[in-house]
């Protein structure tokens, strides 16, 4: 039994690392296989499958942070909004991108943005909010479907 056990684990392994083709056939269509195409297909592409890094984030986190990345746009001269900004997302398990304002090339991403370099501003997908208001974050936020708090995050020893 035991090594039957073995033996099933050793195959998982291998179909973890199994590869996977990718190509358009005939009729145009993407395929996406295990298996390598026949010889008409064009567009041919063979990757290894290797699984995801377990960052240890709820799938519906990773879903969100895929569809919708956050950034979170501070100044060095802003403290206590931007902490409050930090702590709200924080406190919801959003992971986010923060960038501080000090080069003109990031102001002017800012402003193009919002309107104004104003911070913190807040980036949701392709959404925006100029300046911190915790409403406002948390209903852009609540339509990128993040969790409304933090999930635990289990430790293992």
């Amino acid at each position: 039994m035991r090594r039957l056990l073995i033996a099933c684990l050793a195959l998982s392994c291998a179909a973890a690392q199994a590869q996977v083709y990718r190509w358009t056939d005939g009729s145009g269509r993407t395929v996406v296989s295990d298996t390598p195409p026949p010889g008409k297909a064009r567009n041919v592409e063979r990757n290894t499958a290797t699984p995801l890094p377990d960052d240890g984030l709820p799938y519906a986190v990773k879903r969100a942070a895929e569809a919708f990345p956050v950034v979170l746009y501070t100044a060095p001269n802003c403290v206590t909004e931007c902490q409050q900004a930090r702590e709200l997302l924080n406190g919801r398990g959003v992971p986010f991108a923060e960038r501080k304002l000090e080069k003109p090339e990031e102001i002017a991403e800012l402003k193009q943005l919002v309107g104004e370099p104003y911070v913190p501003s807040l980036k949701v997908g392709n959404q925006s909010q100029r300046g911190y208001d915790a409403n406002a974050w948390h209903k852009l936020l609540d339509l990128a479907a993040y969790p409304k708090t933090a999930a635990k995050r289990s430790t293992s020893p």
